[in-house]
C-alpha cells in the first residue's frame, strides 16, 4: 500500500470513530476528513462536528441524506418485503451502501487516497462499507483500523479515550455504553449484557418506544395510501419519503410496536444477538403486503415472496451494488406498477392490524369471490375437472402401489 496523504472516515463522533480518527493521525500521519451521514440519527450529529474540530480536523462533511435514504434506499427495499432469517428489517444493513457511496463522492471530491471505517473484524459491517467501496470505485485504499490495531476491547477503547482526553457520551461508571446505531428506519442495540442470549434487555435501554404494557389502553387507527408501492401519504396527507417514516416511528414507538430481540447469522460466520426497535418498518411491511394482497397477481406474488430471502440476503451481506440486485430490484419494481391505493391499520399494545384495504387497481372480484348467489360469474362444476387433472400424477402412482405415508 502506498503512503496514505488523505483518508476520509466514516464518522459518527462515538466511540469507536473518535479514536479511530486520533488513531489514523498518529499512525498514517495523515490528514482526516471526517464524514457523518444524517440519516436520522438526530442529537447525533451536531456533537459530531464539535468532536471532529477538537481533534483538528479541518475538511468536516455532515451531509442531510435523510431524503435519499429513504427515497432510494428503504423504499426499494420494502417494495420486496425484506426481512432477513425471517425477522430483522435490515435496518442497519441498507444504510451501508449510501454511506459508501458518499464516501467515495467525497473522496474524489477532495482528492482522498483512501477511506476508512469503524466497523469490526468481527462483524458484517467491514464487508458492507468495502464491498460498496470497491464496486463503486475499484482502486481505492481502505484502512481498518480494527484488523490492524490492538486496542481490541472496549475497556481499551475507553482508555485511549482517557489518555487522549477524547469525550465519550453514555459513561455508566466503568461500563462500556452500548454499541448502537440508529437512523430513520431502526436503532440497534449491541454489547454489554446483551452479549448473554438468555439476559432479557433492560427496559430503559429501549429509546424509540414504550413497552406494550405501557402503550395506551385506546387503540390508534392510521391509513396509509399507496402509490406504486411506495407510501405516499398518512392520513391523506401527502408528506416526503423521510417525513413519512419519521411519523410512522413516532406512531408507533408510542404503541409499542417494532421491538426485535434476534440472535442473527452474521455473514462473516458467527452469531450475534442484536436488539433492534423498527417501529415504523414494521407497520410498513404490513401494510405494504396488505395492498399487494389486493393488487398483485398470485404467482407474482408468490415468485416476489421465493426471490426476497435471496434479495434480503443481497443486502444483509453489503451487495447493494451488485449487478444480481440491480437485476432483482428491476424485477420487484416492475412488479409494483399497479400496487396502489389505501391501507387501514389498528395499532394497539405492539401490534398492527390490517382492518381494511382497497384499490382502484384491485384483482379482488366480489363477485366472483361472494358465497351468496354468483349470478353465473363462477361455474363450480369447473371444479371436479380441475381438481381430477391436478390428481392425475398421484392416482397414477398410487394405482402403481406406491404408497405416500
Amino acid at each position: 500500500m502506498s503512503k496514505i496523504k488523505k483518508v476520509v472516515l466514516a464518522y459518527s463522533g462515538g466511540l469507536d470513530t473518535s479514536v479511530i480518527a486520533k488513531w489514523l493521525q498518529q499512525t498514517y500521519d495523515c490528514e482526516v476528513v471526517t464524514f457523518t451521514a444524517d440519516i436520522g440519527q438526530g442529537e447525533e450529529v451536531e456533537p459530531a462536528r464539535s468532536k471532529a474540530q477538537a481533534l483538528g480536523i479541518k475538511e468536516i462533511y455532515i451531509d442531510d441524506l435523510r431524503e435519499e435514504f429513504v427515497r432510494d434506499y428503504v423504499f426499494p427495499m420494502f417494495r420486496a418485503n425484506t426481512i432477513y432469517e425471517g425477522e430483522y428489517l435490515l435496518g442497519t444493513s441498507i444504510a451501508r451502501p449510501l454511506i459508501a457511496k458518499r464516501m467515495i463522492e467525497i473522496a474524489n471530491e477532495t482528492g482522498a487516497d483512501a477511506i476508512s471505517h469503524g466497523a469490526t473484524g468481527k462483524g458484517n459491517d467491514q464487508v458492507r462499507f468495502e464491498l460498496g467501496a470497491y464496486a463503486l470505485k475499484p482502486g481505492v485504499q481502505v484502512i481498518a483500523p480494527w484488523r490492524e490495531w490492538d486496542l481490541n476491547s472496549r475497556d481499551k477503547l475507553m482508555s485511549y479515550c482517557e489518555q487522549h482526553k477524547i469525550p465519550v457520551e453514555m459513561k455508566r461508571g466503568k461500563k462500556s455504553p452500548y454499541s448502537m446505531d440508529a437512523n430513520l428506519l431502526h436503532i440497534s442495540y449491541e454489547g454489554g449484557n446483551l452479549e448473554d442470549p438468555w439476559n432479557e434487555p433492560d427496559e430503559d435501554m429501549w429509546r424509540w418506544s414504550v413497552s406494550p404494557e405501557a402503550a395506551p389502553e385506546q387503540a390508534q387507527y392510521i391509513e396509509l395510501d399507496y402509490q406504486s408501492g411506495d407510501i405516499i401519504a398518512v392520513d391523506g396527507i401527502r408528506k416526503t419519503p423521510a417525513t413519512i417514516l419519521a411519523e410512522l416511528n413516532e406512531i408507533g414507538g408510542k404503541h409499542g410496536i417494532g421491538r426485535l430481540d434476534i440472535v442473527e447469522n452474521r455473514y462473516v460466520g458467527m452469531k450475534a444477538r442484536g436488539c433492534y426497535e423498527t417501529p415504523g418498518g414494521t407497520i410498513m411491511l404490513r401494510a405494504h403486503r396488505a395492498i399487494e394482497s389486493l393488487t398483485l397477481d398470485r404467482e407474482v406474488a408468490h415468485l416476489k415472496d421465493e426471490l426476497m430471502p435471496r434479495y434480503a440476503s443481497l443486502i444483509y451481506n453489503g451487495y447493494w451494488w451488485s449487478p444480481e440486485r440491480k437485476m432483482l430490484q428491476m424485477a420487484i419494481d416492475e412488479s409494483q406498477k399497479m400496487v396502489n391505493g389505501t391501507v387501514r391499520l389498528k395499532l394497539y399494545k405492539g401490534n398492527v392490524t390490517v382492518v381494511g384495504r382497497q384499490s382502484a387497481d384491485s384483482l379482488f372480484d366480489e363477485s366472483i369471490a361472494t358465497f351468496d348467489e354468483d349470478e353465473g360469474a363462477y361455474n363450480q362444476q369447473d371444479a371436479e375437472g380441475f381438481i381430477k387433472l391436478n390428481a392425475l400424477r398421484m392416482r397414477i402412482a398410487a394405482n402403481k402401489g406406491r404408497k405416500f405415508d
